[in-house]
């Protein structure tokens, strides 16, 4: 995989464009100036995370004693149904949401580093460890683009309308199945030249 397709895998499964109407509505009860502060403190948390799981993740798999091509099917399997679910969308986020300010729980996770976006960055680097630069960089153009359309949320939501977003999210999640099926075949046949 290279940097450009690693950076916009990992865009697509952080899903901003989706989670702006679920960060609207945790946000409700947050005074609209102190809004922006907690998006940024909310992304800073997700991408933390995120980092974490490219560093330590390959540890806690090996510890665990799992495959690649058992990582890869089982990433392609979660990443299908986040793909699904933004397709044909069923999400109430309002069993989540408590009536003060959101705190790591549901912005940070499992919003931006959500089940697919933490596979994703476990993927990226049990494939190729020595390309851990580029895994970096690349999950940190994903997480630049994703903050600006975070932090415009309002405004975006505005400017878009329910039904533009709801298109554009499931466009996103259209691109998001093929990809999903593409990691899944390569776990399988990875799987299939190894026990064959």
């Amino acid at each position: 995989m290279s940097f450009v397709s690693a950076a916009v895998l990992l865009f697509l499964v952080m899903d901003p464009l989706g989670n702006v109407p679920l960060f609207l509505a945790a946000l409700r009860h947050v005074p609209v100036a102190r809004q922006r502060s907690v998006i940024l403190r909310e992304m800073l948390i997700a991408l933390a995370t995120l980092l974490l799981f490219l560093f330590l993740g390959g540890q806690m798999l090996r510890l665990l004693g799992l495959s690649e091509p058992a990582l890869s099917a089982a990433g392609g399997i979660i990443l299908l149904i986040i793909a699904l679910r933004m397709v044909f969308p069923t999400k109430d986020p309002g069993h989540e949401l408590g009536d003060g300010e959101p705190f790591i729980v549901p912005l940070a996770i499992p919003y931006i580093a959500g089940p697919s976006a933490l596979a994703t960055v476990l993927l990226l680097m049990s494939r190729e460890p020595g390309r851990w630069v580029e895994w970096v960089g690349a999950l940190l153009l994903a997480w630049g683009l994703c903050l600006p359309i975070m932090l415009a949320s309002t405004a975006l939501r505005r400017w878009l309308g329910e039904r533009g977003l709801t298109a554009v999210e499931r466009l996103m999640g259209l691109i998001l199945v093929t990809l999903a099926v593409e990691m899944l075949m390569t776990g399988i046949s990875q799987w299939w030249a190894v026990h064959r």
